[in-house]
């Protein structure tokens, strides 16, 4: 199953509530041996979720999160450890390049607080 993440872009990435229901969010991914990661700031909702509860479902996905690919089972933990954050930023840089850096730009103009997801299929 893990092939069918090689060469995408966007990563639908879906967490759960308390009350079991589940919700949707497109992200910009790497993987990197027997995970992906994902970076995003550490009070949105979808850090909060896998705080809360870290079994995910993932599927590769366009950037409006339409899938492109089958949903799988996947478990993700937050950490937000400098060595986590400036190794995930290495990685997203190198795949995103430009675009990658004008969004980490905006965010520490809003003095924004990153953590890093990882996940990985079960």
């Amino acid at each position: 199953m893990k092939e069918q993440f090689e060469d995408q872009q966007f990563l639908n990435i879906e967490t759960f509530r308390k009350n079991g229901e589940g919700v949707k969010t497109p992200v910009w991914f790497v993987e990197e041996g027997d995970a992906f990661y994902v970076w995003t700031e550490v009070n949105s909702w979808k850090a909060k979720r896998i705080r809360n509860n870290g079994a995910v479902k993932i599927t590769p996905s366009t950037a409006s999160g339409e899938p492109v690919g089958e949903w799988v089972d996947a478990h993700a933990i937050a950490d937000a450890s400098p060595e986590a954050l400036k190794h995930v930023t290495k990685l997203l840089k190198k795949k995103y390049g430009l675009a990658f850096n004008g969004f980490q730009t905006m965010g520490k103009l809003r003095k924004a607080k990153y953590t890093a997801l990882k996940i990985k299929l079960v």
